[in-house]
């Protein structure tokens, strides 16, 4: 289980700080040309892809078990840190209050954005279970 919560929390941060400096790009460079949801609609692929390729490295890495226990473990220890870190973010860095940051993901870029997140969180369960690596 301890392979499982070290791949899952590598998983994660390497996948969010990809995710922040797309992020910044997608805020900064080209909402301003393709609107919001034209932006978020490029970017999730995108990160979709590498989230795969992050999370084949991380499994591999720390040799994690295709058992449901141990990928179990990773998708919920990534979505506990994928809400934490995306509140603390918001809060602290972008000066949103905890309504504020939730409430964005009731827009149709916060919901796409979303399923993506939750596409990522889910990839554990099936990355690298055919024993190819």
């Amino acid at each position: 289980m301890k392979r499982a919560l070290i791949a899952a929390t590598l998983y994660f941060l390497v996948l969010f700080a990809l995710g922040f400096s797309f992020g910044t790009l997608r805020v900064l460079v080209v909402a301003p040309r393709l609107g919001v949801l034209g932006a978020t609609l490029l970017e999730v692929p995108l990160m979709l892809a590498a989230a795969f390729f992050i999370c084949r490295w991380a499994i591999g890495r720390w040799h994690v078990p295709p058992v449901l226990s141990a990928r179990g473990a990773m998708v919920l220890w990534f979505l506990v840190l994928l809400a934490l870190f995306e509140t603390l973010v918001g809060v602290a860095f972008f000066g949103r209050t905890l309504a504020g940051t939730w409430a964005g993901l009731a827009t149709p870029a916060g919901l796409i954005g979303l399923t993506a997140q939750i596409i990522a969180a889910l990839l554990p369960l099936y990355v690298g279970r055919s024993g190819r690596r």
